[in-house]
């Protein structure tokens, strides 16, 4: 399989979580294990082996330590469908995560349809969103998942 035909596969892979965290946001077999799990595990699984079978592709110089050495990295074609995966995976599970924390904390599923769009075209744009919403929402600014005994 060509780079560009796994691209596509893996793009298609996630957009049955986007719908579900869209559309279908009260559903826990959607929201906490599908796009929650199975398919960020799916995509890291993916990503892991991508990662195992291609860097060596790597060209001298390429390395995360620089601009140019990330520019090099991702001049090779698998390596960087590697880097798109890490996007894809993180972005829904983090859109899954926005969602059942909204639910936690009140947030109408209406105001953070717009966090989960922006999180699935430009993911930190969107986690901004969605903390920012959520702080101003709840008028206050902490990301704990339980809220502790004083």
């Amino acid at each position: 399989m060509e780079p560009a035909q796994l691209f596509s596969l893996a793009n298609g892979l996630v957009l049955p979580g986007w719908i579900l965290l869209i559309f279908a946001p009260k559903w826990r077999a959607g929201r906490d294990v599908l796009a929650g799990i199975v398919l960020p595990l799916l995509l890291g699984l993916l990503y892991a082996v991508l990662f195992a079978m291609h860097l060596s592709t790597a060209p001298e110089g390429a390395n995360f330590g620089s601009l140019e050495g990330v520019k090099a990295f991702m001049s090779v074609d698998w390596l960087l469908l590697v880097g798109w995966v890490h996007y894809l995976a993180f972005d829904l599970f983090i859109g899954a995560w926005e969602v059942r924390d909204s639910r936690r904390h009140g947030v109408h599923h209406l105001v953070v349809v717009p966090c989960l769009l922006f999180t699935f075209m430009a993911g930190p744009a969107g986690l901004a969103l969605y903390l920012l919403i959520r702080g101003v929402w709840k008028r206050r600014w902490s990301v704990q998942e339980v809220e502790l005994a004083s």
